[in-house]
């Protein structure tokens, strides 16, 4: 048997539904290639922007929020880049760029090659934190 995670379509990690850094800290060990560099920077940029944060690990994705119910970001593995959701993405200025099925949900995609804007998502996490967060 291996301890090898289990990679999902698209290259995100299976990981089980829990609570706190380590079980995101197990998600992060578990992405695959270049996503590993950048999934690490996202936790520790929204880490360093918000005091008090609650971290989960729930569909297989990341979630940061403020308690343990309601949630303002959240990211997972697709094949070619990864997604950070902002579920009040529309009330964030300005609004990220990738849109949603969802009204209020908005998306950055984050590509191997494509430059990465830290300091606007910085600016991102701490607006959204300030938001009431969504319920999962």
């Amino acid at each position: 048997m291996s301890n090898e995670p289990v990679l999902l379509s698209g290259g995100n990690p299976q990981i089980a539904k829990g609570f706190g850094d380590e079980k995101v800290a197990e998600y992060l060990a578990a992405v695959p290639g270049w996503k590993q560099a950048v999934c690490h920077q996202l936790d520790s940029l929204i880490s360093d922007a918000v005091p008090n944060l609650v971290k989960a690990v729930k569909w297989n994705t990341p979630f940061y929020g403020l308690d343990d119910r309601h949630w303002f970001v959240s990211f997972h593995c697709l094949t070619k880049y990864v997604k950070v959701a902002f579920p009040a993405g529309t009330e964030l200025g300005p609004v990220p760029p990738g849109t949603s099925k969802q009204p209020r949900v908005r998306y950055l995609d984050i590509y191997e090659d494509a430059p990465f804007d830290a300091k606007q998502f910085t600016s991102w996490v701490k607006q959204a934190s300030a938001l009431p967060g969504e319920k999962y």
